[in-house]
């Protein structure tokens, strides 16, 4: 029990490092989407430029990331005898490969960079630019968790 829950924290503070890190490049990379009165997400993101939005997204990122990484954590409590006898490669491929197609490409959920988003999204959501700068963010959370939990976790 003690290893699952130290596997399970573990876990939590690599995907919320990660989180921070690729969100922090995609909101420079991506800015007229998330901000200003024209952003492209207008309709169904909070205006971050809002003071008292701003203040409600910043009390609920930790709780709600931390509810993320436990449930994605004890997904994996069947498989981690498996997982730590895999050498550091497959570890990095398979954990930032778990990352990339379930939690990000591959997601039921349709926004600009899932293959849903491609189905169900207006064009402006899916354009080739907006696609790469979301799919950018996928893309370095998925190799910095790969890393770091390979490294870390097993």
């Amino acid at each position: 029990m003690v290893y699952y829950l130290k596997f399970s924290l573990l876990f939590f503070a690599i995907h919320f490092i990660c989180y921070i890190i690729a969100g922090v490049i995609d909101m420079q990379l991506g800015k007229k989407m998330y901000e200003g009165k024209n952003r492209l997400y207008k309709s169904f993101f909070r205006n971050m430029q809002d003071k008292k939005e701003s203040q409600r997204i910043a009390k609920l990122l930790l709780p709600s990331q931390f509810i993320r990484g436990i449930l994605m954590s004890a997904v994996l409590y069947p498989v981690l005898p498996f997982l730590g006898e895999l050498s550091f490669g497959m570890q990095f491929l398979f954990m930032g490969g778990l990352m990339f197609v379930y939690a990000d490409f591959s997601s039921a959920i349709p926004f600009s960079n899932t293959i849903e988003g491609f189905v169900y999204l207006k064009k402006e959501f899916v354009e080739k630019r907006v696609f790469w700068t979301i799919q950018l963010e996928a893309i370095i959370y998925s190799i910095l968790f790969g890393w770091l939990s390979s490294w870390l976790l097993f």
